[in-house]
């Protein structure tokens, strides 16, 4: 189990509980940007240890954030998830402790009632659905799916032309469309009183990031508009998996520039631990402030 790595926050009323699948996967730089090198987090003493090791190696976790409100009980995407057939042999059938540190969390999946997916890659919907008998079923049964709408069309588009990395749909997001459990939203939805969406395109088409305000206090749920800390430090490098690389450069631009020097809590989706705290300027650029 990977219980010890369940980390919580409370941004006023609103209770924030990293789930962590993989933790402190370790890989060159590269994978963030072509343009820096393998060993890049060494230029960066601030990074070390948390975000990479002493040589400068990357590293990354995957994980979800699940939410509870004074009425709601969220979960904001749902990792890689078990039994699953993947491209990359390190996501392959994998058997992970999502569930149990989720109840480890207190968090009953028959009682989560919303399922928010910042954007529709494998990594992020896993979960959504689960192996029962050879049959994928939806994880959440009394909860709405809630998927971005230009998302859900890019996605859609993707398939169509029969692209490989949208070979994940059939067991993670076909499965809650046919049980009707889905609703398209637009990209500045609003969730409930504390948390909202809004656009980070660039990543994929209809990305979005989540907004959760609460007794004056404030955090945001990053997805993957960046996937390390490095990228606060250079945000106009092109990231590798931006479908959208001139959106995604200008998306993490905006996204920096709007929160440095704020008192807004960055939780970020791939960051490992502590993997949340505040923008703050360092000479000509920035970093990341643990909280």
């Amino acid at each position: 189990m990977a219980a010890e790595n369940i980390r919580h926050w409370k941004i006023g009323d609103v209770q924030v509980t990293r789930i962590v699948e993989i933790d402190a996967h370790q890989d060159p730089f590269t994978m963030v940007s072509p343009e820096l090198a393998p060993d890049a987090g060494k230029n960066y003493p601030w990074l070390i240890p948390h975000f990479c090791t002493p040589e400068g190696v990357m590293k990354i976790s995957f994980q979800a954030f699940a939410m509870k409100t004074p009425d709601r009980t969220i979960i904001v995407d749902t990792c890689i998830g078990s039994d699953r057939e993947r491209a990359h042999p390190g996501f392959s059938h994998m058997q992970s402790d999502y569930l149990d540190d989720l109840a480890h969390a207190g968090y009953d999946p028959e009682k989560v009632d919303t399922v928010l997916c910042t954007h529709l890659h494998f990594d992020h919907v896993g979960w959504n659905t689960k192996l029962v008998d050879g049959q994928w079923v939806p994880t959440f049964p009394n909860a709405r799916y809630l998927f971005g709408d230009k998302e859900f069309e890019f996605w859609k588009h993707e398939i169509a032309e029969g692209k490989e990395h949208a070979s994940h749909f059939p067991d993670s997001v076909d499965p809650v469309v046919k049980a009707g459990l889905v609703d398209l939203i637009g990209p500045n939805h609003q969730v409930c009183e504390e948390v909202s969406l809004f656009p980070t395109p660039g990543h994929t088409a209809g990305h979005v990031s989540v907004m959760i305000k609460s007794k004056g206090q404030e955090a945001v749920i990053t997805g993957d508009l960046m996937h390390h800390p490095i990228q606060l430090a250079e945000p106009g490098l092109p990231a590798t998996f931006d479908e959208d690389t001139e959106q995604g450069v200008a998306t993490r631009k905006a996204f920096v520039q709007r929160f440095a020097d704020t008192d807004v809590t960055v939780i970020g989706s791939h960051f490992c631990d502590p993997t949340a705290g505040r923008i703050v300027s360092d000479e000509k650029s920035w970093r990341l402030k643990l909280d």
